[in-house]
Protein backbone atom coordinates (compact mmCIF):
# COMPACT_ATOMS: atom_id res chain seq x y z
CA UNK A 1 0.00 0.00 0.00
CA UNK A 2 1.23 3.58 -1.14
CA UNK A 3 0.99 6.17 1.83
CA UNK A 4 1.13 9.44 0.32
CA UNK A 5 2.82 12.42 2.71
CA UNK A 6 0.82 14.05 5.11
CA UNK A 7 -0.49 17.33 4.39
CA UNK A 8 1.15 20.25 6.38
CA UNK A 9 -0.65 23.20 7.70
CA UNK A 10 0.54 26.38 6.01
CA UNK A 11 1.44 29.64 8.18
CA UNK A 12 -1.45 31.57 9.23
CA UNK A 13 -2.34 35.02 6.95
CA UNK A 14 -3.66 37.74 9.03
CA UNK A 15 -6.91 38.76 8.80
CA UNK A 16 -8.66 41.90 9.87
CA UNK A 17 -12.74 42.55 9.45
CA UNK A 18 -13.55 43.94 5.87
CA UNK A 19 -13.02 47.51 5.82
CA UNK A 20 -16.18 49.43 3.53
CA UNK A 21 -15.83 52.63 1.32
CA UNK A 22 -18.29 54.75 2.23
CA UNK A 23 -20.04 57.04 -0.54
CA UNK A 24 -23.56 58.81 -1.54
CA UNK A 25 -26.11 59.11 -4.16
CA UNK A 26 -27.15 62.09 -5.34
CA UNK A 27 -30.92 61.50 -3.95
CA UNK A 28 -29.00 61.41 -0.43
CA UNK A 29 -28.80 57.28 0.08
CA UNK A 30 -25.41 56.35 1.95
CA UNK A 31 -23.72 53.75 0.55
CA UNK A 32 -21.01 51.16 1.82
CA UNK A 33 -19.65 48.94 -0.71
CA UNK A 34 -17.21 46.43 0.23
CA UNK A 35 -15.34 44.02 -2.48
CA UNK A 36 -15.03 40.34 -1.25
CA UNK A 37 -12.91 38.75 -4.06
CA UNK A 38 -14.33 35.03 -4.58
CA UNK A 39 -18.19 35.62 -3.00
CA UNK A 40 -20.25 35.58 -5.96
CA UNK A 41 -23.47 35.38 -4.22
CA UNK A 42 -23.38 39.57 -3.13
CA UNK A 43 -25.43 40.98 -0.31
CA UNK A 44 -27.40 44.17 0.08
CA UNK A 45 -28.98 44.86 3.19
CA UNK A 46 -30.79 48.28 3.71
CA UNK A 47 -31.29 50.30 6.68
CA UNK A 48 -34.59 52.55 6.75
CA UNK A 49 -34.67 55.30 9.71
CA UNK A 50 -38.23 53.95 10.92
CA UNK A 51 -37.61 52.76 14.25
CA UNK A 52 -40.57 50.87 16.36
CA UNK A 53 -40.85 54.60 18.32
CA UNK A 54 -41.98 56.04 15.71
CA UNK A 55 -45.25 53.62 15.32
CA UNK A 56 -48.62 55.60 15.75
CA UNK A 57 -50.09 54.86 19.41
CA UNK A 58 -52.40 51.92 19.73
CA UNK A 59 -51.07 50.92 16.37
CA UNK A 60 -47.74 48.44 16.96
CA UNK A 61 -46.71 46.55 14.81
CA UNK A 62 -47.36 48.60 11.60
CA UNK A 63 -43.51 48.60 11.19
CA UNK A 64 -43.26 45.17 10.66
CA UNK A 65 -46.64 44.42 8.52
CA UNK A 66 -45.13 47.34 6.20
CA UNK A 67 -42.02 45.51 6.35
CA UNK A 68 -43.71 42.44 5.51
CA UNK A 69 -45.67 44.02 2.40
CA UNK A 70 -42.57 45.73 0.87
CA UNK A 71 -42.08 42.17 -0.56
CA UNK A 72 -46.08 41.83 -1.64
CA UNK A 73 -46.20 43.52 -5.19
CA UNK A 74 -45.38 46.57 -6.40
CA UNK A 75 -47.50 49.33 -8.48
CA UNK A 76 -45.84 48.20 -11.82
CA UNK A 77 -46.03 44.00 -10.28
CA UNK A 78 -48.91 42.43 -8.33
CA UNK A 79 -47.78 39.88 -5.53
CA UNK A 80 -46.98 36.85 -7.66
CA UNK A 81 -45.13 38.62 -10.83
CA UNK A 82 -42.97 40.43 -8.37
CA UNK A 83 -41.62 37.24 -6.46
CA UNK A 84 -41.56 35.55 -10.24
CA UNK A 85 -39.15 38.30 -11.17
CA UNK A 86 -37.19 37.60 -7.76
CA UNK A 87 -37.25 34.12 -8.22
CA UNK A 88 -35.74 34.17 -12.25
CA UNK A 89 -33.11 36.63 -10.46
CA UNK A 90 -32.08 33.57 -7.85
CA UNK A 91 -32.40 35.86 -5.21
CA UNK A 92 -33.70 35.98 -1.88
CA UNK A 93 -35.25 39.11 -0.34
CA UNK A 94 -36.91 39.66 3.24
CA UNK A 95 -37.47 42.61 5.39
CA UNK A 96 -38.22 42.99 8.90
CA UNK A 97 -38.43 45.48 11.83
CA UNK A 98 -37.04 46.01 15.10
CA UNK A 99 -36.59 48.72 17.52
CA UNK A 100 -33.53 50.80 15.44
CA UNK A 101 -35.48 50.78 12.55
CA UNK A 102 -36.40 48.21 9.42
CA UNK A 103 -33.92 46.22 7.45
CA UNK A 104 -34.47 45.05 4.20
CA UNK A 105 -31.85 41.82 2.70
CA UNK A 106 -31.25 40.35 -0.50
CA UNK A 107 -28.82 38.04 -1.79
CA UNK A 108 -28.23 37.59 -5.57
CA UNK A 109 -25.61 35.67 -7.67
CA UNK A 110 -23.38 39.11 -8.76
CA UNK A 111 -24.52 38.55 -12.46
CA UNK A 112 -28.00 39.52 -11.87
CA UNK A 113 -27.33 41.95 -8.90
CA UNK A 114 -28.68 44.63 -11.38
CA UNK A 115 -31.91 43.34 -12.16
CA UNK A 116 -32.48 42.10 -8.60
CA UNK A 117 -31.23 45.28 -7.44
CA UNK A 118 -33.89 47.03 -9.56
CA UNK A 119 -36.64 45.31 -8.17
CA UNK A 120 -35.89 45.73 -4.72
CA UNK A 121 -35.83 49.71 -5.44
CA UNK A 122 -38.87 49.08 -7.40
CA UNK A 123 -40.67 48.13 -4.31
CA UNK A 124 -38.96 50.95 -2.16
CA UNK A 125 -39.96 53.78 -4.65
CA UNK A 126 -43.76 52.35 -5.45
CA UNK A 127 -44.94 49.77 -3.13
CA UNK A 128 -48.50 48.67 -3.70
CA UNK A 129 -49.83 48.15 -0.28
CA UNK A 130 -52.99 46.20 -1.94
CA UNK A 131 -55.71 46.25 0.46
CA UNK A 132 -56.20 42.78 0.57
CA UNK A 133 -52.64 41.71 0.40
CA UNK A 134 -52.15 44.08 4.04
CA UNK A 135 -54.67 42.08 5.20
CA UNK A 136 -54.08 38.98 4.65
CA UNK A 137 -50.43 40.29 6.50
CA UNK A 138 -52.43 41.27 9.46
CA UNK A 139 -54.51 37.87 9.46
CA UNK A 140 -51.09 35.75 8.95
CA UNK A 141 -49.57 38.07 12.15
CA UNK A 142 -52.47 37.66 13.77
CA UNK A 143 -52.21 33.41 13.66
CA UNK A 144 -48.60 33.95 14.96
CA UNK A 145 -49.23 35.52 18.57
CA UNK A 146 -50.73 32.69 20.08
CA UNK A 147 -48.10 30.76 19.02
CA UNK A 148 -45.47 32.91 20.30
CA UNK A 149 -47.05 32.58 23.55
CA UNK A 150 -47.09 29.14 23.97
CA UNK A 151 -43.35 29.07 23.37
CA UNK A 152 -41.43 29.27 26.39
CA UNK A 153 -38.57 30.89 25.16
CA UNK A 154 -40.64 34.12 23.66
CA UNK A 155 -42.81 34.32 26.55
CA UNK A 156 -40.08 34.89 28.80
CA UNK A 157 -38.66 37.76 27.09
CA UNK A 158 -41.98 39.28 26.44
CA UNK A 159 -42.48 39.42 30.46
CA UNK A 160 -39.24 40.28 30.68
CA UNK A 161 -39.48 43.64 29.25
CA UNK A 162 -42.92 44.07 30.73
CA UNK A 163 -40.79 43.98 33.80
CA UNK A 164 -37.91 46.21 32.89
CA UNK A 165 -39.44 49.24 30.95
CA UNK A 166 -42.03 51.79 31.94
CA UNK A 167 -45.46 50.82 30.46
CA UNK A 168 -45.32 53.92 28.16
CA UNK A 169 -42.05 53.39 26.22
CA UNK A 170 -42.64 51.86 22.90
CA UNK A 171 -39.91 49.07 23.75
CA UNK A 172 -41.98 47.64 27.03
CA UNK A 173 -44.15 46.18 24.38
CA UNK A 174 -43.97 43.08 21.98
CA UNK A 175 -41.82 44.30 19.28
CA UNK A 176 -44.53 43.41 16.35
CA UNK A 177 -47.41 44.29 18.00
CA UNK A 178 -50.42 42.51 20.13
CA UNK A 179 -53.56 41.24 18.58
CA UNK A 180 -55.25 44.52 19.87
CA UNK A 181 -52.64 46.82 17.94
CA UNK A 182 -52.28 44.56 15.15
CA UNK A 183 -56.41 43.89 14.60
CA UNK A 184 -56.36 48.04 13.99
CA UNK A 185 -54.04 47.98 11.00
CA UNK A 186 -54.89 48.37 7.36
CA UNK A 187 -53.46 49.33 4.19
CA UNK A 188 -54.04 53.30 4.79
CA UNK A 189 -52.19 53.21 8.14
CA UNK A 190 -49.14 50.95 6.43
CA UNK A 191 -49.10 53.78 3.97
CA UNK A 192 -49.00 56.50 6.35
CA UNK A 193 -46.16 54.92 8.09
CA UNK A 194 -44.23 54.35 5.11
CA UNK A 195 -44.78 58.28 3.49
CA UNK A 196 -43.68 59.44 7.43
CA UNK A 197 -40.62 57.38 7.67
CA UNK A 198 -39.03 55.66 4.59
CA UNK A 199 -37.14 58.08 2.20
CA UNK A 200 -33.50 57.41 0.84
CA UNK A 201 -31.93 60.77 2.70
CA UNK A 202 -32.65 58.92 6.03
CA UNK A 203 -31.50 55.24 4.37
CA UNK A 204 -27.79 53.39 3.82
CA UNK A 205 -27.43 50.23 1.59
CA UNK A 206 -24.55 47.98 2.50
CA UNK A 207 -23.44 46.02 -0.77
CA UNK A 208 -21.01 43.27 -0.62
CA UNK A 209 -19.65 40.50 -2.46
CA UNK A 210 -17.43 40.08 -5.21
CA UNK A 211 -17.33 43.18 -7.17
CA UNK A 212 -14.72 42.76 -9.84
CA UNK A 213 -15.78 44.12 -12.96
CA UNK A 214 -19.22 45.32 -11.76
CA UNK A 215 -20.13 48.67 -12.74
CA UNK A 216 -21.79 49.16 -9.43
CA UNK A 217 -21.92 53.32 -9.64
CA UNK A 218 -24.00 52.84 -12.58
CA UNK A 219 -26.58 50.26 -11.43
CA UNK A 220 -27.09 51.97 -8.22
CA UNK A 221 -27.55 55.07 -9.77
CA UNK A 222 -30.39 53.52 -12.43
CA UNK A 223 -31.81 51.05 -9.49
CA UNK A 224 -31.66 52.80 -6.15
CA UNK A 225 -30.43 55.98 -7.35
CA UNK A 226 -34.02 56.78 -8.65
CA UNK A 227 -35.91 56.92 -5.28
CA UNK A 228 -36.64 60.19 -3.95
CA UNK A 229 -38.01 61.69 -0.99
CA UNK A 230 -37.97 64.56 1.24
CA UNK A 231 -34.92 64.84 4.08
CA UNK A 232 -35.99 63.78 7.15
CA UNK A 233 -35.24 65.92 10.31
CA UNK A 234 -32.90 64.58 12.80
CA UNK A 235 -34.63 61.83 15.39
CA UNK A 236 -34.09 62.60 18.59
CA UNK A 237 -33.73 59.69 21.04
CA UNK A 238 -34.58 59.58 24.64
CA UNK A 239 -33.18 58.02 27.73
CA UNK A 240 -33.93 54.48 28.06
CA UNK A 241 -35.15 53.93 31.61
CA UNK A 242 -35.51 50.28 33.19
CA UNK A 243 -36.29 49.26 36.87
CA UNK A 244 -33.66 46.05 37.36
CA UNK A 245 -34.77 46.35 41.11
CA UNK A 246 -34.13 42.33 41.97
CA UNK A 247 -37.39 40.27 41.56
CA UNK A 248 -38.90 37.09 40.42
CA UNK A 249 -41.53 37.14 38.58
CA UNK A 250 -43.16 33.20 37.41
CA UNK A 251 -45.66 32.78 34.53
CA UNK A 252 -47.60 29.98 35.88
CA UNK A 253 -47.81 27.11 33.43
CA UNK A 254 -49.46 24.46 35.12
CA UNK A 255 -48.26 21.22 34.30
CA UNK A 256 -45.17 22.50 32.83
CA UNK A 257 -42.16 19.39 32.49
CA UNK A 258 -39.54 21.82 32.52
CA UNK A 259 -39.02 25.81 33.65
CA UNK A 260 -37.52 28.46 31.34
CA UNK A 261 -35.19 30.90 32.85
CA UNK A 262 -34.95 34.30 31.50
CA UNK A 263 -32.80 36.81 33.74
CA UNK A 264 -31.81 40.08 33.04
CA UNK A 265 -31.12 43.50 33.51
CA UNK A 266 -30.22 46.48 30.98
CA UNK A 267 -26.44 47.53 30.22
CA UNK A 268 -24.34 49.93 28.45
CA UNK A 269 -24.09 49.86 24.57
CA UNK A 270 -21.34 49.19 22.19
CA UNK A 271 -20.15 53.30 22.44
CA UNK A 272 -19.55 52.48 25.85
CA UNK A 273 -15.69 51.55 26.71
CA UNK A 274 -16.40 48.60 28.56
CA UNK A 275 -18.11 47.11 25.63
CA UNK A 276 -15.10 44.40 24.54
CA UNK A 277 -14.18 43.83 28.43
CA UNK A 278 -18.15 42.82 28.95
CA UNK A 279 -18.03 40.97 25.82
CA UNK A 280 -15.09 38.67 26.98
CA UNK A 281 -16.08 38.04 30.40
CA UNK A 282 -19.86 37.07 29.19
CA UNK A 283 -18.33 34.68 27.16
CA UNK A 284 -16.45 32.79 29.62
CA UNK A 285 -19.65 33.11 32.36
CA UNK A 286 -21.65 31.64 29.37
CA UNK A 287 -20.88 32.04 25.85
CA UNK A 288 -20.00 28.35 24.82
CA UNK A 289 -20.62 24.49 26.21
CA UNK A 290 -17.12 25.02 28.49
CA UNK A 291 -18.40 28.24 30.38
CA UNK A 292 -19.14 28.34 34.04
CA UNK A 293 -22.47 28.41 33.70
CA UNK A 294 -22.86 25.01 31.81
CA UNK A 295 -20.10 23.70 34.01
CA UNK A 296 -21.82 23.37 36.56
CA UNK A 297 -25.22 23.63 35.95
CA UNK A 298 -25.13 20.80 32.81
CA UNK A 299 -22.16 19.32 33.24
CA UNK A 300 -22.09 18.55 36.71
CA UNK A 301 -25.27 18.83 37.98
CA UNK A 302 -27.55 17.63 34.67
CA UNK A 303 -30.08 20.25 35.14
CA UNK A 304 -29.89 21.68 31.96
CA UNK A 305 -29.17 20.86 28.07
CA UNK A 306 -26.95 24.36 28.16
CA UNK A 307 -27.48 27.91 29.54
CA UNK A 308 -26.09 30.60 28.02
CA UNK A 309 -24.96 34.30 28.89
CA UNK A 310 -24.81 37.09 26.32
CA UNK A 311 -25.10 41.02 25.54
CA UNK A 312 -27.50 42.13 22.99
CA UNK A 313 -27.71 45.92 21.76
CA UNK A 314 -31.36 47.06 21.74
CA UNK A 315 -30.93 50.47 20.51
CA UNK A 316 -27.74 53.03 20.35
CA UNK A 317 -27.66 56.95 19.21
CA UNK A 318 -24.19 57.00 20.21
CA UNK A 319 -25.31 60.31 22.22
CA UNK A 320 -25.21 58.09 25.57
CA UNK A 321 -29.07 57.27 25.06
CA UNK A 322 -28.06 53.63 24.14
CA UNK A 323 -28.85 50.44 26.41
CA UNK A 324 -28.14 46.54 25.69
CA UNK A 325 -30.10 43.84 27.27
CA UNK A 326 -27.70 41.74 29.53
CA UNK A 327 -29.33 38.16 29.93
CA UNK A 328 -28.88 34.49 31.38
CA UNK A 329 -31.26 31.91 29.56
CA UNK A 330 -31.66 28.33 29.48
CA UNK A 331 -34.12 25.69 30.68
CA UNK A 332 -34.56 23.40 33.71
CA UNK A 333 -36.76 20.23 34.57
CA UNK A 334 -39.25 21.36 36.70
CA UNK A 335 -37.80 19.68 40.08
CA UNK A 336 -34.78 21.04 40.17
CA UNK A 337 -36.20 24.80 39.06
CA UNK A 338 -35.29 25.87 43.06
CA UNK A 339 -31.93 23.70 43.08
CA UNK A 340 -30.51 25.16 39.49
CA UNK A 341 -31.01 28.90 40.31
CA UNK A 342 -29.24 28.29 43.82
CA UNK A 343 -26.34 27.16 42.04
CA UNK A 344 -26.40 29.49 39.14
CA UNK A 345 -26.21 32.67 41.68
CA UNK A 346 -23.49 30.47 43.59
CA UNK A 347 -22.08 30.84 40.56
CA UNK A 348 -22.16 34.56 39.71
CA UNK A 349 -21.08 35.11 43.59
CA UNK A 350 -17.67 32.95 43.50
CA UNK A 351 -16.96 34.70 40.13
CA UNK A 352 -17.48 38.21 42.25
CA UNK A 353 -15.00 36.53 45.28
CA UNK A 354 -12.76 34.58 42.57
CA UNK A 355 -12.78 36.76 39.04
CA UNK A 356 -11.45 34.60 36.20
CA UNK A 357 -9.13 32.44 35.42
CA UNK A 358 -5.98 33.18 32.55
CA UNK A 359 -7.24 29.72 31.04
CA UNK A 360 -10.87 31.14 30.35
CA UNK A 361 -9.99 34.58 29.58
CA UNK A 362 -7.47 32.75 26.86
CA UNK A 363 -10.18 30.36 25.75
CA UNK A 364 -12.54 33.41 25.18
CA UNK A 365 -9.93 35.22 23.16
CA UNK A 366 -9.39 32.04 20.74
CA UNK A 367 -12.62 31.82 20.51
CA UNK A 368 -14.26 34.91 19.74
CA UNK A 369 -11.27 36.37 18.07
CA UNK A 370 -9.90 33.23 16.82
CA UNK A 371 -12.82 32.13 14.48
CA UNK A 372 -13.84 35.80 13.12
CA UNK A 373 -12.25 34.99 9.80
CA UNK A 374 -15.17 31.67 9.64
CA UNK A 375 -18.00 33.69 11.00
CA UNK A 376 -17.46 36.28 8.23
CA UNK A 377 -16.79 34.03 5.69
CA UNK A 378 -19.43 34.68 3.43
CA UNK A 379 -20.92 38.81 2.48
CA UNK A 380 -24.27 38.20 4.01
CA UNK A 381 -22.34 37.67 7.64
CA UNK A 382 -20.08 40.71 6.78
CA UNK A 383 -23.32 43.28 5.28
CA UNK A 384 -25.15 42.23 8.58
CA UNK A 385 -21.96 43.69 10.65
CA UNK A 386 -21.60 46.20 8.70
CA UNK A 387 -25.80 47.06 8.89
CA UNK A 388 -25.63 46.70 12.46
CA UNK A 389 -22.94 49.09 12.46
CA UNK A 390 -24.67 51.85 10.96
CA UNK A 391 -27.74 51.47 12.83
CA UNK A 392 -26.31 51.88 15.96
CA UNK A 393 -23.75 54.60 14.83
CA UNK A 394 -20.89 53.14 14.80
CA UNK A 395 -17.68 54.15 12.79
CA UNK A 396 -17.16 52.14 10.18
CA UNK A 397 -14.15 50.37 11.43
CA UNK A 398 -15.33 49.36 14.75
CA UNK A 399 -15.63 45.89 14.30
CA UNK A 400 -12.18 45.46 13.23
CA UNK A 401 -11.12 47.70 16.61
CA UNK A 402 -13.26 45.64 18.48
CA UNK A 403 -11.40 42.52 17.87
CA UNK A 404 -7.77 44.17 18.65
CA UNK A 405 -9.86 45.40 21.78
CA UNK A 406 -10.55 41.54 22.61
CA UNK A 407 -7.20 40.28 22.53
CA UNK A 408 -5.69 43.22 24.52
CA UNK A 409 -8.29 42.74 27.88
CA UNK A 410 -6.58 41.16 30.39
CA UNK A 411 -8.11 38.86 33.14
CA UNK A 412 -8.92 41.49 35.41
CA UNK A 413 -10.45 43.99 33.73
CA UNK A 414 -12.74 40.77 31.78
CA UNK A 415 -13.74 39.86 35.46
CA UNK A 416 -14.55 43.75 36.84
CA UNK A 417 -16.99 43.78 33.59
CA UNK A 418 -18.74 40.59 33.86
CA UNK A 419 -19.40 40.99 37.61
CA UNK A 420 -21.01 44.78 37.36
CA UNK A 421 -22.98 43.12 34.21
CA UNK A 422 -24.29 40.64 36.60
CA UNK A 423 -24.88 41.95 40.13
CA UNK A 424 -26.81 39.05 42.38
CA UNK A 425 -28.92 41.37 43.74
CA UNK A 426 -30.03 43.61 40.71
CA UNK A 427 -31.56 40.66 38.53
CA UNK A 428 -34.78 40.45 37.09
CA UNK A 429 -35.58 36.79 36.89
CA UNK A 430 -38.63 35.19 34.72
CA UNK A 431 -39.46 32.18 35.23
CA UNK A 432 -42.20 30.37 32.93
CA UNK A 433 -43.30 27.12 34.71
CA UNK A 434 -45.51 25.55 36.72
CA UNK A 435 -45.99 27.52 39.89
CA UNK A 436 -47.52 24.86 42.27
CA UNK A 437 -44.03 23.37 42.01
CA UNK A 438 -41.34 25.92 41.77
CA UNK A 439 -42.79 29.11 43.69
CA UNK A 440 -42.28 28.19 47.26
CA UNK A 441 -38.38 26.44 46.91
CA UNK A 442 -37.76 29.63 44.49
CA UNK A 443 -39.03 31.87 47.40
CA UNK A 444 -36.75 30.46 49.87
CA UNK A 445 -33.71 31.26 47.71
CA UNK A 446 -34.24 35.10 48.85
CA UNK A 447 -33.05 36.23 45.64
CA UNK A 448 -35.72 38.60 45.85
CA UNK A 449 -39.80 39.19 45.61
CA UNK A 450 -41.67 36.65 43.82
CA UNK A 451 -44.71 37.69 41.84
CA UNK A 452 -47.07 34.78 39.69
CA UNK A 453 -48.54 35.79 36.91
CA UNK A 454 -50.86 34.23 34.31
Amino acid sequence: MEFHPQPQPGAARPWAFPAPERGALDNGLTVLRCHRPGQQVVAVEIFLDAPLDAEPEGLDGVATIMARALSEGTIERGAEEFAAELERCGATLDAHADHPGVRVSLEVPVSRLRKALGLVAEALVSPAFDADEVKRLVANRLDEIPHEAANPGRRAAKQLYKELFPAATRISRPRQGTKETVEAIDAAAVRAFYDAHVRPASATAVVVGDLAGVDLDAILAETLGGWTGKPAAPRPMEPLTADDTGRVVIVDRPGAVQTQLLIGRIGPDRHDAVWAAQVLGVYCLGGTLTSRLDAVLREEKGYTYGVRAFGQVLRSDGEGHGASMLAISGSVDTPNTGPALEDLWQVLRTLAEGGLTDAERDVAVQNLVGVAPLKYETAASVAATLSDQVEQHLPDDYQGRLYARLAETGTVEATAAVVSAFPVDRLVTVLVGDASQIEEPVRALGIGDVTVVS
